[in-house]
């Protein structure tokens, strides 16, 4: 394939990059193309280049893992504790009387129940998704529900707390989409982000083989906590606090895709890599591993909470 002439960073614009790796959907086997992601050679953003932003009903199968139920193994109710005590702290920081909440990829709802149940100050639970098959369960529950790109909802509405969790990395032009939320926080509310960090052991390792980060071709921008500064500089939004937490499913993905290719288990479009038997296991296995060594190492996967700087305005 002939490599496009200009490449321009979607972060900081600069037109300097090097091909960091080419990958295909090894996980959920929705094409057989191939992918470049690219790296600038300015703040060292790894992107995807071209952008499949009209593929969303192909790389987005009917049982992608978010669009699912799912069952709570032992880890996943650890995971959920560890999100309450996380959550009460960020709630007790907002102080208003009534909270109005807004989950970007919010699904069905079931963050937004597990927020009901720690705060009685919550009035709005809005949930914005491409997810059609969603839309009716979330709203039965009681969330209003916007089907559709986050890019594409407007509302008059301001939140309270806006959760960005495994999103951002989603989307084409993350700088206008922070903008765009920075309109709808209130003075004192707060974003939640979470999403990949490229400066991680694991992504070196896989880089050459399948990185689970890259999520290929679902993650088109991955951060490092520089270019992730770099993204709000044309805003009023700055960053309370960035730490780094367990990348575990982004190894477990990269493992099983070798495992994989070397014969030794089977994928494929009917048991995508997140289904498979072996997934809870090696993602739980890395977690710990995560956790050890994360007061000494930055992991693959970052929480940052975003505030409005009241004085620019």
């Amino acid at each position: 394939m002939k490599e496009p002439d200009i490449i321009i960073c979607p972060v900081c614009k600069y037109n300097k990059t090097n091909i960091w790796a080419t990958a295909r959907d090894v996980e959920y086997f929705t094409t057989l193309d191939v992918y470049t992601y690219y790296k600038c050679n300015n703040c060292n953003t790894v992107f995807l280049f071209p952008v499949p932003e009209n593929e969303l009903k192909t790389i987005y199968p009917p049982n992608y893992y978010s669009f699912q139920p799912g069952n709570k193994n032992w880890a996943l109710r650890i995971k959920e504790w560890l999100d309450k005590r996380l959550f009460k702290k960020i709630l007790k920081q907002i102080k208003t009387n009534q909270l109005k909440i807004l989950d970007v990829g919010g699904g069905t709802g079931w963050l937004c129940d597990l927020l009901k149940t720690l705060d009685n100050r919550i009035i709005l639970t809005q949930i914005a998704d491409i997810d059609s098959l969603a839309k009716k369960t979330a709203e039965e529950k009681g969330h209003q529900f916007f089907e559709g790109k986050i890019e594409d909802f407007n509302t008059d509405v301001q939140f309270d707390f806006i959760l960005l969790l495994n999103l951002l990395e989603h989307v084409a032009h993350p700088d206008y989409l922070l903008q765009k939320l920075e309109k709808m926080l209130t003075p004192e509310g707060i974003i939640l982000i979470k999403t990949p960090n490229i400066n991680s052991i694991d992504a070196r390792i896989f880089k050459n083989t399948y990185w689970g980060g890259l999520h290929c071709p679902r993650h088109w921008i991955i951060f490092s906590e520089n270019s992730f500064r770099k993204t709000l500089e044309k805003s009023t939004l700055f960053i309370k606090r960035l730490w780094y937490t367990q990348g575990s499913p982004f190894w477990a993905f990269s493992i099983i895709a070798a495992l994989t290719r070397k014969g030794i288990l089977k994928t494929d479009k009917y048991r995508p890599v997140i289904y498979h038997p072996f997934f809870p296991f090696i993602s739980s296995l890395f977690a710990v591993f995560d956790f050890i060594r994360r007061p000494f190492a930055k992991t693959s996967q970052m929480f940052i909470i975003v505030k409005k700087n009241i004085s620019k305005n």
